[in-house]
Protein backbone atom coordinates (compact mmCIF):
# COMPACT_ATOMS: atom_id res chain seq x y z
CA UNK A 1 0.00 0.00 0.00
CA UNK A 2 1.37 3.48 -1.14
CA UNK A 3 0.46 6.59 0.14
CA UNK A 4 -0.88 9.29 -2.24
CA UNK A 5 -2.07 12.45 -1.22
CA UNK A 6 -3.83 13.13 2.32
CA UNK A 7 -5.12 9.61 3.25
CA UNK A 8 -5.62 7.96 0.12
CA UNK A 9 -3.66 4.74 -0.62
CA UNK A 10 -3.30 2.68 -3.56
CA UNK A 11 -4.47 -0.23 -3.10
CA UNK A 12 -4.52 -2.59 -5.84
CA UNK A 13 -3.09 -2.14 -9.68
CA UNK A 14 -5.37 -4.68 -12.24
CA UNK A 15 -4.31 -4.36 -15.91
CA UNK A 16 -4.19 -0.67 -16.73
CA UNK A 17 -6.68 0.15 -13.26
CA UNK A 18 -6.11 2.35 -10.42
CA UNK A 19 -7.98 1.28 -7.40
CA UNK A 20 -7.40 3.96 -4.20
CA UNK A 21 -9.59 4.10 -0.76
CA UNK A 22 -8.93 6.79 1.66
CA UNK A 23 -10.92 6.18 5.30
CA UNK A 24 -8.73 2.83 5.59
CA UNK A 25 -7.61 1.42 7.60
CA UNK A 26 -7.69 4.48 9.64
CA UNK A 27 -11.13 5.49 9.50
CA UNK A 28 -10.89 9.92 8.89
CA UNK A 29 -15.41 10.73 9.44
CA UNK A 30 -16.39 11.96 5.82
CA UNK A 31 -13.30 13.42 4.46
CA UNK A 32 -12.65 10.02 2.76
CA UNK A 33 -14.97 11.62 -0.30
CA UNK A 34 -13.14 15.22 -0.62
CA UNK A 35 -9.82 13.26 -0.21
CA UNK A 36 -10.31 10.79 -3.21
CA UNK A 37 -11.84 13.60 -5.26
CA UNK A 38 -8.90 16.21 -4.60
CA UNK A 39 -6.43 13.24 -5.30
CA UNK A 40 -8.78 12.84 -8.80
CA UNK A 41 -8.19 16.73 -9.71
CA UNK A 42 -4.55 16.65 -9.15
CA UNK A 43 -4.32 13.29 -11.80
CA UNK A 44 -6.29 15.52 -14.30
CA UNK A 45 -3.94 18.40 -13.95
CA UNK A 46 -0.79 16.31 -13.52
CA UNK A 47 -1.77 14.61 -16.96
CA UNK A 48 -1.68 18.37 -18.82
CA UNK A 49 1.59 18.85 -18.75
CA UNK A 50 3.40 15.21 -18.25
CA UNK A 51 4.77 14.11 -21.64
CA UNK A 52 5.93 10.91 -22.88
CA UNK A 53 9.40 10.99 -23.87
CA UNK A 54 9.28 9.06 -27.07
CA UNK A 55 5.96 10.27 -27.99
CA UNK A 56 5.87 13.94 -27.34
CA UNK A 57 2.79 14.89 -29.33
CA UNK A 58 0.39 12.22 -27.53
CA UNK A 59 -1.63 12.78 -24.37
CA UNK A 60 -2.48 10.47 -21.92
CA UNK A 61 -5.95 10.83 -21.35
CA UNK A 62 -7.96 8.60 -17.96
CA UNK A 63 -11.03 8.11 -16.54
CA UNK A 64 -11.69 8.34 -13.38
CA UNK A 65 -14.95 6.35 -11.11
CA UNK A 66 -15.87 7.43 -7.42
CA UNK A 67 -18.24 6.19 -4.63
CA UNK A 68 -19.14 6.07 -1.56
CA UNK A 69 -19.64 2.73 0.76
CA UNK A 70 -19.22 0.78 3.34
CA UNK A 71 -16.51 -2.38 2.20
CA UNK A 72 -14.76 -5.17 4.08
CA UNK A 73 -10.85 -4.63 3.78
CA UNK A 74 -8.24 -7.54 4.92
CA UNK A 75 -4.93 -8.82 3.74
CA UNK A 76 -5.22 -12.36 1.66
CA UNK A 77 -1.94 -14.75 0.62
CA UNK A 78 0.38 -16.52 2.70
CA UNK A 79 3.20 -16.77 0.30
CA UNK A 80 2.86 -13.23 -1.08
CA UNK A 81 -0.01 -10.97 0.97
CA UNK A 82 -1.75 -8.24 -0.05
CA UNK A 83 -3.88 -5.33 1.03
CA UNK A 84 -7.54 -6.09 -0.53
CA UNK A 85 -10.85 -4.83 -0.53
CA UNK A 86 -14.44 -6.25 -1.24
CA UNK A 87 -17.66 -5.08 -1.63
CA UNK A 88 -20.69 -3.80 -3.68
CA UNK A 89 -18.93 -0.36 -3.04
CA UNK A 90 -15.68 -1.86 -4.56
CA UNK A 91 -17.84 -3.25 -7.40
CA UNK A 92 -19.84 0.35 -7.81
CA UNK A 93 -16.57 2.01 -8.06
CA UNK A 94 -15.08 0.60 -10.74
CA UNK A 95 -18.84 0.58 -12.62
CA UNK A 96 -18.32 4.28 -12.19
CA UNK A 97 -14.97 4.46 -14.06
CA UNK A 98 -15.98 2.00 -16.49
CA UNK A 99 -18.92 3.82 -17.84
CA UNK A 100 -17.29 7.49 -17.78
CA UNK A 101 -15.50 9.44 -20.57
CA UNK A 102 -12.03 10.38 -20.35
CA UNK A 103 -10.82 13.55 -18.64
CA UNK A 104 -14.07 13.22 -16.17
CA UNK A 105 -14.37 12.38 -12.99
CA UNK A 106 -17.67 10.36 -12.71
CA UNK A 107 -19.24 9.80 -9.36
CA UNK A 108 -22.41 8.03 -7.86
CA UNK A 109 -25.29 9.77 -5.98
CA UNK A 110 -24.23 8.91 -2.47
CA UNK A 111 -20.67 10.46 -3.40
CA UNK A 112 -22.16 13.61 -4.66
CA UNK A 113 -24.55 13.69 -1.71
CA UNK A 114 -21.01 13.66 0.31
CA UNK A 115 -19.51 16.43 -1.73
CA UNK A 116 -21.81 18.69 -2.33
CA UNK A 117 -24.43 18.34 0.81
CA UNK A 118 -22.48 16.57 3.75
CA UNK A 119 -18.86 18.12 3.09
CA UNK A 120 -19.89 21.28 0.47
CA UNK A 121 -18.10 23.20 -2.00
CA UNK A 122 -17.79 21.07 -4.98
CA UNK A 123 -19.74 21.48 -8.02
CA UNK A 124 -21.42 18.49 -9.56
CA UNK A 125 -23.73 18.35 -12.66
CA UNK A 126 -25.86 15.63 -13.62
CA UNK A 127 -25.37 13.53 -16.28
CA UNK A 128 -29.18 11.94 -16.20
CA UNK A 129 -30.12 8.42 -15.51
CA UNK A 130 -27.84 5.70 -17.52
CA UNK A 131 -27.94 1.83 -16.61
CA UNK A 132 -25.02 0.96 -14.59
CA UNK A 133 -24.50 -3.10 -14.86
CA UNK A 134 -25.30 -4.81 -11.54
CA UNK A 135 -26.93 -1.75 -9.97
CA UNK A 136 -30.20 -1.10 -13.16
CA UNK A 137 -30.95 2.51 -14.00
CA UNK A 138 -28.65 4.91 -11.69
CA UNK A 139 -28.49 8.83 -11.87
CA UNK A 140 -24.86 9.38 -11.89
CA UNK A 141 -22.78 13.06 -11.72
CA UNK A 142 -19.62 14.47 -13.14
CA UNK A 143 -17.34 15.84 -10.53
CA UNK A 144 -17.06 19.45 -12.34
CA UNK A 145 -15.20 21.59 -9.70
CA UNK A 146 -13.76 21.65 -6.20
CA UNK A 147 -13.79 24.25 -3.27
CA UNK A 148 -10.66 26.08 -4.19
CA UNK A 149 -12.21 26.14 -7.69
CA UNK A 150 -9.81 23.95 -9.74
CA UNK A 151 -12.19 22.58 -12.78
CA UNK A 152 -11.95 19.66 -14.74
CA UNK A 153 -11.54 20.96 -18.14
CA UNK A 154 -13.82 18.93 -20.73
Amino acid sequence: MIALIRDVCEVETIGDGYLCVSGLPTRNGVQHAADVADMSFALLRGLKTFKIPHLPNERINIRIGLHTGPCVAGVVGLTMPRYCLFGDTVNTASRMESSGKPGKIHISPETNQYLTHVIGGYNTESRGDIIIKGKGVMETFWLVSDGEGHEVES
